[in-house]
C-alpha cells in the first residue's frame, strides 16, 4: 500500500510511519514541523518506500494534491493537540484541526483517494455521564475549542462518507504514551524533576482520573484498519481501565528513584477544558481483534525510561514552553 501520513514527524505519526514502513508499504510523511521533530524520522528517511513532504496542511492546494495523489489511504494525524493553550489563540483549533481536514478531504476528491483514517479524540465526550464511555454517547456541550475542534471535523468526514465521497475511520484516543512522546502531564513532570528532583507542581489537586494507551497498541489498531473499506466508522481506543493524576505521580518518581515534595494546585481539574474522568468504553474495537499489550502503568514508566535515555527531547520540550 501507498499511505500518506499526515502530521509523520510527531510522536503517534513517526511511530506510525516506522510501522508501516517496517511492513513493506509505501509511507509520504506531509508535514510542517511546527511540533514533530525530524530527529523521529531518522529511521524513515534511509527507507526506499519514505517521501517527504514539507508542507502546512492550513494552506491546503496543489502540494498537498501531490503528495495525496495515487496513495491508498490517508492516516490524518496533523493538529493542534494543546487543549490547555486553546484560549490563547481562539482560531488555532480552528484552522489546524478542521480547515486542515477539510483540506485533506479536498486534495483527496481532487486526486481520487477515497480512504482516511482520522485522529480524534475522548474529548469530544466532554464531562459524560456514562463511564466506561461508548461510542454511542451522546456529545454534550463541549468543554474546550480543542473537542470542539474534532467534533466539527468528524462531522465533515461523516458527511462526506454518508454522500459516498469517502470511507471513513475515526479513531477517538484517550491520551497516548511511549517513544517519542513530546506532550502531555508525564513530560511535564519529568522535566520538572529533572530540574529540580526535591519538588514537583501539579496542576488540580491529583484527583483527575485518565486512561491512557501505549503508542504501539495506538500503532497497532491504526494498522489493522488501513486496508478495510467502511462507509464510515468510528472506534474509542484505549484500555479498560483508569488512574488518578496522583497515581501517576507515584510510578512516575519511583521509576526517576525520587521522593519530592508534591504541591498540588487544588480543583479538581488542571486547567479549562481539562475533564476530570476520561474512561472510554474499548468493546468495539476490541471486537475487531485488536487488544493493548501494555497497561497503563506499563505505558507510564515507558515513557519515563524513554525520556530519561533521550535527553534532547525533554530540552526541545523545555524549549518550546
Amino acid at each position: 500500500m501507498r499511505v500518506v501520513v499526515t502530521g509523520g514527524s510527531g510522536f503517534i505519526g513517526s511511530n506510525l510511519t516506522d510501522a508501516l514502513l517496517a511492513r513493506g508499504d509505501e509511507v509520504v510523511v506531509v508535514d510542517n514541523f511546527s511540533t514533530g521533530r525530524r530527529e523521529f524520522l531518522a529511521g524513515a528517511v534511509e527507507q526506499p518506500g519514505f517521501t517527504l513532504v514539507e508542507h502546512d496542511l492550513v494552506e491546503g492546494g496543489d502540494q498537498l494534491e501531490a503528495a495525496i495523489d495515487g496513495s491508498d489511504a490517508v492516516v490524518h494525524l496533523a493538529a493542534n493537540a494543546d487543549v490547555r493553550f486553546g484560549w490563547d489563540d481562539t482560531r488555532r483549533d480552528l484552522g489546524q484541526n478542521v480547515v486542515a481536514t477539510l483540506n485533506v478531504l479536498d486534495a483527496m476528491e481532487a486526486t481520487g483517494v477515497e480512504r482516511i483514517l482520522f485522529s480524534s479524540t475522548g474529548s469530544v465526550y466532554g464531562e459524560c455521564d456514562v463511564v466506561p464511555t461508548p461510542e454511542t454517547a451522546p456529545f454534550p456541550v463541549q468543554t474546550s475549542l480543542y473537542g470542539a475542534s474534532k467534533v466539527a471535523a468528524e462531522a465533515y468526514l461523516g458527511a462526506w462518507a454518508e454522500v459516498g465521497r469517502i470511507s471513513a475511520t475515526v479513531f477517538r484516543f484517550v491520551s497516548i504514551l511511549g517513544p517519542r512522546y513530546t506532550h502531555g502531564h508525564v513530560i511535564d513532570f519529568v522535566a520538572q524533576l529533572t530540574k529540580d528532583p526535591n519538588e514537583l507542581r501539579v496542576l488540580g489537586d491529583g484527583t483527575q482520573q485518565k486512561s491512557y494507551l501505549d503508542v504501539s497498541d495506538c500503532v497497532a489498531a491504526l494498522t489493522a484498519r488501513v486496508s478495510e473499506q467502511p462507509s464510515f466508522e468510528v472506534f474509542n481506543l484505549g484500555v479498560d481501565d483508569r488512574c488518578t493524576v496522583a497515581d501517576s505521580i507515584r510510578w512516575i518518581t519511583g521509576r526517576m528513584g525520587l521522593r519530592p515534595d508534591v504541591i498540588f494546585g487544588g480543583g479538581d481539574r488542571g486547567w479549562v477544558g481539562d475533564n476530570p474522568l476520561i474512561h472510554l468504553d474499548t468493546t468495539r474495537i476490541c471486537s475487531t481483534g485488536w487488544v493493548p499489550v501494555h497497561g497503563i502503568r506499563e505505558a507510564v514508566e515507558r515513557t519515563v525510561d524513554y525520556l530519561i535515555e533521550n535527553q534532547w527531547v525533554l530540552d526541545g520540550h523545555q524549549a518550546r514552553r
